[in-house]
């Protein structure tokens, strides 16, 4: 409504306000559809892309050659995996600074890796790789416990920190296998980053082909510690887990049929 008197100069002003105020309260621009996706998934911990991209780790160190800068990759492929870890539990960088920071050191040590080799750097980087294995596993146990409840997404963390169990043996057989006086099996090789990974998974999940065994003591003492974590692993954490998924329909149906009401 416009007052008695108005001048022109203020109907203008008065007009301006109007169309100022009805932009502020009009619609919102739409979002594109992936970054409203990329926001869901985070907001639900959605912890399958991760375990994704732990299996991109696991065919890299399965298929590429046993060369420098296919364990350039690897690393360079767990630091992002790490990242996305964070990301998914739903910190920013700066509540998680000590991932990050390991994160960005073995990427580094990754990319120097791919222009000067040799046997000190590679066991650093062997380290270094089982550093973001742990990593990653510990920051993955605390983005699921944030979520103060058992899911289907807590299913997906278990799963990728079984992976990471057979991943950090691995690593942990390469650096053996460097820096040992002998071959680390007892079938008279130190084998390829393939064949650790082999033995890892079958001695982890206790399958005991015997084709391949550790030829001295820490070897043979790593392999039955991983054999044990993987037994155990399985027993408890995963059977918790599924334990407690399947406990709130039956506590539902516990509580209805109390509330139902009872003849005489």
């Amino acid at each position: 409504m416009k007052p008695l008197g108005a001048s022109p100069a203020q109907d203008d002003a008065q007009r301006g306000r109007t169309t100022d105020a009805g932009a502020m309260t009009g619609p919102a621009p739409a979002r594109p559809a992936r970054l409203e996706r990329l926001e869901r998934m985070r907001a639900n911990h959605s912890y399958w892309a991760v375990l994704a991209a732990i299996f991109v780790v696991f065919f890299l160190a399965a298929l590429l050659p046993d060369t420098a800068w296919a364990l350039s990759l690897i690393v360079l492929m767990q630091s992002a995996t790490l990242l996305i870890v964070i990301w998914t539990a739903g910190w920013g960088m700066t509540e998680r600074a000590a991932p990050f920071a390991i994160a960005t050191a073995a990427g580094a040590a990754a990319v120097v890796n791919l222009f000067w080799q040799g046997q000190a750097l590679t066991v650093a980087l062997e380290l270094a790789a089982g550093l973001l294995t742990v990593t990653i596993a510990v920051t993955i146990a605390l983005g699921a416990v944030a979520q103060n409840e058992v899911n289907s997404r807590s299913v997906a963390g278990a799963i990728c920190v079984y992976m990471l169990l057979g991943l950090l043996f691995m690593f942990l057989y390469g650096v053996l296998a460097v820096l040992g006086h002998g071959p680390f099996f007892a079938q008279g090789t130190d084998g390829t980053r393939s064949l650790r990974l082999y033995f890892s998974f079958t001695t982890l999940a206790t399958l005991g082909y015997g084709d391949y065994t550790p030829a001295r003591n820490l070897g043979r003492t790593l392999a039955v510690l991983e054999a044990v974590l993987g037994q155990l692993y399985l027993v408890t954490v995963v059977a918790v887990v599924v334990t407690r998924l399947r406990r709130p329909g039956r506590n539902r149906a516990v509580r209805e049929e109390a509330d139902e009401p009872r003849d005489g």
